[in-house]
C-alpha cells in the first residue's frame, strides 16, 4: 500500500528540479565569475566555516562531500590560482587551516551577493514545496 499521494510525489518532483535549475544557475554564476563551480564551493566552505582559523581540509571535504585526496588537488588548484592559502593551525603544527586570499574574497562576495538575489526571487516558490515536506497528505 502506497501512502503517498499524486501530490506528494508532484512537490518532490518540483522540489528536486528547482534544486536543479539552481544549481545549473548557481555553476553559469561561478563561470561569469572566472571560477570552477567546485572553486565556488571551496570558496564557500572556507567564508562560511565557523572557526575563524579556517578550515581543515577534513572539514572542507565534508562540506564538498569529497574524498581528502580530491580535496587536496582542488586546493592545490586553487592556491595556484590565487584563491586561498594554507597555513598552519596556531594550536597544532601538524594540522593545516585555510583561508581566502583578497582575490578569493572579493569573487566569492559578489558571487554571494547575486546568490542571495536569486534565492530572494525563489523564495516564495521554495516555501510553498517546503511546506509539508516530512510529513505527507
Amino acid at each position: 500500500m502506497d501512502d503517498l499521494r499524486d501530490d506528494d510525489y508532484w512537490r518532490l518532483l518540483e522540489l528536486r528540479t528547482g534544486l536543479r535549475k539552481f544549481e545549473r544557475w548557481s555553476r553559469q554564476q561561478a563561470a561569469k565569475a572566472g571560477l570552477t563551480p567546485a572553486h565556488h564551493q571551496l570558496l564557500l566552505a572556507i567564508r562560511g566555516h565557523p572557526d575563524k582559523q579556517g578550515p581543515t581540509i577534513t572539514d572542507v571535504a565534508d562540506y564538498l562531500q569529497i574524498q581528502h585526496h580530491s580535496v587536496v588537488g582542488l586546493i592545490d588548484r586553487a592556491v595556484d590560482a590565487g584563491l586561498c592559502q594554507r597555513a598552519a593551525d596556531n594550536d597544532d603544527a601538524r594540522v593545516i587551516r585555510l583561508s581566502l586570499t583578497r582575490n578569493g574574497r572579493q569573487r566569492l562576495r559578489s558571487l554571494a551577493r547575486v546568490h542571495y538575489e536569486e534565492l530572494a526571487r525563489l523564495g516564495p516558490q521554495m516555501q510553498r514545496l517546503w511546506t509539508g515536506l516530512g510529513r505527507p497528505t
